[in-house]
């Protein structure tokens, strides 16, 4: 499934830094989110785009994840020429990622 059905997003730019949060919408799926949108696989979702480090941070009493993506928007963007490269944009491209319904057991 796509993680748009059980999560949605808020975001924020600044320089050429993306912020990308996503929220659970319901509480159960959190787990699913922690075990399956990692730093590794949403740098790897954005091959090409993201150029620098993804960093995740855990938000466990909201139910979300909070991605902060460096050398992500062009150079900035007041820089870049790319209109779809911004945080509004990259978010509904996140909410694309494909997740399995169940947690994996680690």
């Amino acid at each position: 499934m796509k993680l748009r059905e059980i999560a949605h997003s808020r975001t924020g730019d600044k320089g050429n830094i993306s912020n990308i949060s996503v929220i659970a919408y319901d509480e159960k799926d959190y787990p699913l989110l922690l075990d399956q949108v990692t730093s590794a696989r949403v740098k790897a979702h954005f091959a090409g785009v993201v150029e620098g480090e993804v960093a995740r941070y855990e938000l466990p009493k909201l139910f979300a994840l909070n991605f902060v993506m460096d050398r992500a928007l062009g150079g900035g963007v007041t820089r870049s020429l790319a209109l779809d490269a911004h945080g509004k944009s990259l978010s509904s491209a996140l909410l694309d990622l494909e997740i399995d319904a169940v947690p994996n057991k680690l």
